[in-house]
């Protein structure tokens, strides 16, 4: 059975990655191929060139790139090059590779990349990150031709021991055969040999009917060790000789510590001593808890800086009032003409700031010394924790070892390097390793937050078919790019994230403009599941419904008649209409609600089913997805993937928001920052659609497409159409909503922006 292992960066034998050729094109690889292999792994200076090698780390056998080591004793260990933070991204790059090595999922060890300069940078996103759905997308094709390569070689050394052409010969599950002669070898066998083996040139890679492993709904390979416990994420690390430290945080943003009485603290049991830092304070104790407690005796004044009296209602105010001249991110047809004729529809939708609220709270185990540093830490950047750490402590970046570990879940925060700064920060404090925890309280309240939205959509009407002659959509929000590219972003640059989900529409619109207008804040902010598209998706399929509900039209009929030149896009509509029942007529106060979009390289569309009480609680009553992911590597996953997306964005729809009052995040635990319960999630179907086409990203598809399909379902049961989140029960309350309008509104009829309903 296949496990998921950690490995220190020697057992991983890490490489550089070099070019070579495939085909006729030249594609740089995180591989580490360099004339013939055995220039690699044998060779004394191998390790200072990058590649690790037997000697150094007394691993025996093959290593022909950064992603595959099979050793003399049967060993097969597949390196995955993105964090697993609960996506089953370790499985479905393994899949990857086996496919081409031609081994079973169930015959190899599969292990988490370590920090690499060079050898694990994806080509979506040109670095050595998990993020924006980019993981298959980026490795579908380097990792398979890892896989054939190594598969080559293997059979070259099989060829040559045998002497016989390597045509001649076949694999199958780690064994090479020679059918005229009815010889074989397994892999280990020819580890040692196939260090001698060329390059190969060229490399061939299977058709999709080809596939064995690829499109098979396998078990993912750390799920074992998740259910008995041993699997180990950054909160488990143990270190010999390792302190722990509990913090206290100035809570208002931009603050900093400002006297601190610590008597008291370094006098509890177990308190080993009390450090500071610009705007934290740490106790370090022999345990946890003794860190804590000590931490909860400090006395400290803090200096509050100048967002003492920052509140939600004066960032919504700037953000509603920002001016500026927007940056035009996209443009189509003569949209100032198209816009003064037809019906007009207006709307405005906001979103608030949210935060990430992982099951596994922030940690970081960091040892300091003179020489080097250990990182211990889950990251969805290795390599860029690697950068912050040594630009802090002082080290060059190849002194910084990172290890890396499982995530419980990341959701875009550990996209961010701040709480690996703040550790680095602590740790050349002290000569002894200490691992530092927040408090859920704190991971929520100093998080690095989703951004909040701003958005004007006004479309006008054909008005004979009611279909769309123009679109609209001007966004204003702050950008995220500073604070993870850890500089300014330029003015007058468009920042691509604020405009994707509604410049990429799956719609066939005449003309159309999308604009955005830049207005920061003094939030700290960071991506969140879904990106860009999470916000935007909302905005348009929120408005597309309301365009079909002025034309008079079912809103799956009138998407349908914009897809008709987007073929993979109607054919989710359709299955998701079909599977849903959207047809069948439902009982007053029930309703049903679709989103579209096509984000991440993939096409999906979602209907969700709710009841809404005369309280105004929204209850989910089913839910149904269907998604074109191009190849679909493990099905199993995608359909976990669309499922618990759409679960994490119907949380936020239906619960969340980060406000602000006195400087302070108002929200600290999921007692107010609330999330779905097992027993609010309805039945669920997900429809992975066939397809021969090249994988689509998954992991942020769902969260996309949840809040819309709610929305629209909300107002299919009520009348009440909401623009903004989280759910406004008040507006859904029955006895507040006496005069709603008919559920089909004539064509003409415009959204009032001032209000969350349409008004006749």
């Amino acid at each position: 059975m296949a496990r998921l292992s950690l490995f220190n960066d020697r057992d991983l034998l890490a490489t550089t990655r070099r070019e070579f050729l495939t085909g006729s094109a030249s594609l740089l690889l995180g591989v580490a191929f360099a004339g013939k292999a055995a220039a690699m792994v044998p060779a004394a200076d191998s390790v200072a060139n990058g590649a690790g090698d037997a000697k150094a780390s007394g691993f025996t056998g093959f290593v022909p790139d950064a992603f595959i080591r099979i050793s003399s004793d049967g060993r097969i260990i597949l390196i995955v090059p993105n964090a697993e933070m609960g996506q089953g991204i370790a499985t479905t790059e393994a899949m990857m590779i086996a496919e081409e090595l031609e081994v079973g999922l169930d015959q190899v060890e599969v292990a988490l990349a370590p920090a690499d300069a060079i050898a694990y940078d994806q080509s979506i996103l040109h670095n050595q990150i998990t993020g924006a759905s980019t993981s298959v997308r980026a490795f579908f094709k380097p990792l398979r031709q890892a896989g054939s390569a190594a598969r080559m070689m293997l059979i070259g050394a099989a060829a040559d021991m045998w002497g016989v052409a390597a045509s001649e010969c076949t694999v199958s599950r780690a064994v090479v055969f020679h059918q005229p002669s009815g010889r074989s070898a397994k892999y280990s066998d020819l580890a040692e040999a196939a260090r001698a083996q060329p390059v190969p040139s060229a490399i061939p890679l299977k058709s999709v009917a080809q596939f064995k492993v690829i499109g098979q709904p396998l078990k993912r390979v750390d799920t074992p060790e998740k259910v008995t416990g041993a699997a180990k994420f950054g909160i488990d690390a143990i270190i010999p000789g390792m302190r722990y430290a509990a913090l206290k945080m100035c809570p208002t943003i931009g603050g900093a510590v400002g006297t601190v009485k610590e008597t008291a603290a370094r006098s509890s049991p177990g308190v080993i001593d009390v450090i500071q830092i610009h705007d934290a304070v740490a106790v370090i104790g022999e345990t946890y808890w003794a860190a804590r407690t000590g931490a909860e005796l400090l006395d400290i004044e803090w200096d509050h800086g100048p967002n003492s009296e920052l509140s939600s209602d004066a960032l919504w105010t700037e953000l509603r009032n920002a001016k500026g001249t927007p940056i035009v991110a996209k443009a189509v047809g003569d949209i100032e003409k198209a816009l003064s004729s037809g019906v007009r529809i207006a709307a405005t939708y906001e979103v608030p700031y949210l935060a990430h609220a992982a099951l596994e709270p922030i940690n970081t185990t960091i040892h300091v010394r003179a020489d080097a540093c250990d990182v211990w830490v889950s990251t969805q950047v290795p390599k860029d924790a690697r950068i912050v750490t040594s630009e802090i402590v002082g080290l060059p970046p190849e002194k910084i070892n990172i290890h890396t570990h499982l995530i419980g879940g990341g959701f875009g925060r550990r996209l961010a390097v701040d709480t690996i700064q703040q550790a680095a920060r602590f740790g050349k404090l002290v000569n002894y390793p200490i691992k530092i925890i927040w408090t859920r309280e704190q991971d929520i309240m100093h998080d690095r937050f989703r951004p909040a939205y701003h958005d004007n959509v006004v479309a006008t009407l054909d008005r004979n078919s009611g279909l769309p002659l123009a679109f609209h959509h001007k966004t204003t929000c702050s950008s995220v790019l500073p604070y993870f590219n850890r500089e300014p972003w330029p003015e007058g640059k468009l920042d691509p994230d604020a405009v994707s989900g509604s410049v990429n529409l799956p719609y066939d619109i005449p003309s159309g403009r999308w604009e955005w207008l830049r207005h920061d804040s003094p939030i700290a902010l960071n991506w969140w599941r879904g990106v860009g598209e999470t916000h935007n998706v909302f905005v348009v399929e929120s408005f597309i419904d309301e365009l079909a509900v002025a034309s008079g039209t079912d809103p799956v009929e009138y998407r349908r008649k914009l897809v008709d030149h987007n073929p993979r896009a109607k054919a989710v509509l359709d299955k998701v209409e079909e599977a849903s029942d959207w047809r069948t007529p439902l009982m007053p106060g029930f309703g049903r609600g679709v989103s579209l979009h096509q984000s991440f390289g993939s096409f999906a569309a979602l209907v969700v089913e709710v009841g809404v009480d005369e309280s105004g609680s929204v209850a989910l009553r089913r839910l149904t997805a269907a998604v074109d992911c191009g190849v679909a590597v493990n099905p199993d996953s995608v359909m976990a993937q669309i499922q618990g997306g759409v679960l994490f964005g119907l949380s936020a729809a239906l619960y969340n928001g980060i406000t602000f009052k006195n400087g302070t995040v108002q929200q600290s635990n999921f007692n107010n920052y609330r999330q779905i319960r097992m027993n609010e999630v309805p039945p669920f179907d997900v429809f992975v659609m066939p397809s021969d086409e090249d994988p689509g990203g998954m992991g942020e598809v769902g969260t996309a497409s949840s809040t819309p399909a709610l929305t629209n379902a909300i107002y299919a049961a009520t009348g009440v159409r909401l623009r903004s989140t989280p759910i406004d029960r008040h507006l859904l309350a029955r006895a507040g909503n006496r005069d709603r309008p008919p559920g089909n509104l004539q064509l003409g009829l415009e959204s009032n922006p001032s209000q969350r309903s349409i008004t006749p």
